[in-house]
């Protein structure tokens, strides 16, 4: 008996808080989906009066004023290399790529190698086309600035070749 008066008593209280809750169907702006919604009618009256609030502001603003276009300003000269890097840290430029071998130690081997015969260049490896490695050096923002070193370094590595590759702006000549 006290068992049935406790389901009782729940199903009591959840009937009342029901009682005051509505289903609400809205309709999403974005996708067209619809979403619902149990909530209070105080609560959907509220977010009504909000929604209407930001029509009319918009609607106010759009009217007393025209809307400009974004300006897009465009240099009516070349781009200098700092003012492309300012924009964009990495950009595509050129590497000279010295080798492609079949292993990491082979790679290492012709890193050192190139290392010692070119102490002030940047060398490094690219394992992204495994299992073959590239071994890239410098940093160059065109073919024709790559194209001093690249001659240097084919008197070495007769297999050297200017190839495009994403380099960092501040590292490029």
């Amino acid at each position: 008996m006290k068992n049935l008066l406790k389901i009782c008593s729940l199903l009591l209280c959840l009937t009342g808080y029901n009682a005051g809750a509505q289903e609400v169907v809205k309709v999403d702006t974005i996708n067209g989906t619809r979403l619902q919604v149990s909530m209070d009618t105080k609560v959907q009256n509220a977010l009504e009066d909000m929604e209407d609030n930001c029509d009319r502001n918009t609607r106010s603003s759009s009217a007393t004023s025209s809307p400009k276009p974004a300006r897009v300003l465009v240099p009516n000269r070349e781009l200098t290399n700092a003012e492309i890097c300012r924009r964009n840290p990495r950009i595509l430029g050129y590497k000279i790529q010295i080798a492609v071998v079949k292993s990491n130690a082979e790679a290492n081997e012709v890193k050192a190698a190139f290392r010692r015969r070119f102490p002030n260049m940047k060398v490094e490896t690219d394992a992204s086309l495994r299992p073959n490695y590239k071994i890239l050096a410098g940093s160059y923002f065109t073919k024709q600035s790559a194209s001093a070193d690249l001659a240097r370094i084919r008197q070495s590595f007769n297999t050297a070749v200017a190839v495009q590759y994403r380099v960092f702006c501040v590292e490029a000549k």
